[in-house]
């Protein structure tokens, strides 16, 4: 629905999620169904699609040539916040100036 990601169903009955733009794979399901995978789609960023959505970042439906449908969940990915991961570089930069300090007296 958003373009975010791209939901993939193969001859094998196999089912990937991946991230739009880079391709990367996120989720995948080898033989989610027994043979042909004939549609998929994401579950509509709606309001009801929200509530079947609970706390996962996407959800999937494919149905396959076996009659049977099923719903792939694709998990929230957790994130480092940017001020923290700043910190951390600052953090890393001052250790890496300590440790020289310490190996070479007359470093400063």
């Amino acid at each position: 629905d958003s373009g975010t990601f791209l939901g993939l169903g193969t001859v094998t009955g196999s089912v990937a999620i991946h991230i739009a733009f880079s391709l990367q794979r996120l989720y995948y399901v080898k033989e989610a169904h027994g043979i042909v995978v004939t549609d998929v789609a994401f579950v509509p960023e709606s309001r009801p699609g929200r509530e079947l959505l609970g706390g996962h970042e996407a959800a999937l439906l494919s149905v396959a040539v076996d009659s049977r449908c099923k719903l792939h969940l694709l998990p929230s990915r957790r994130s480092l916040p940017v001020w923290l991961l700043l910190l951390l570089c600052a953090g890393l930069i001052v250790a890496t100036i300590l440790l020289l300090q310490l190996a070479f007296p007359g470093f400063l």
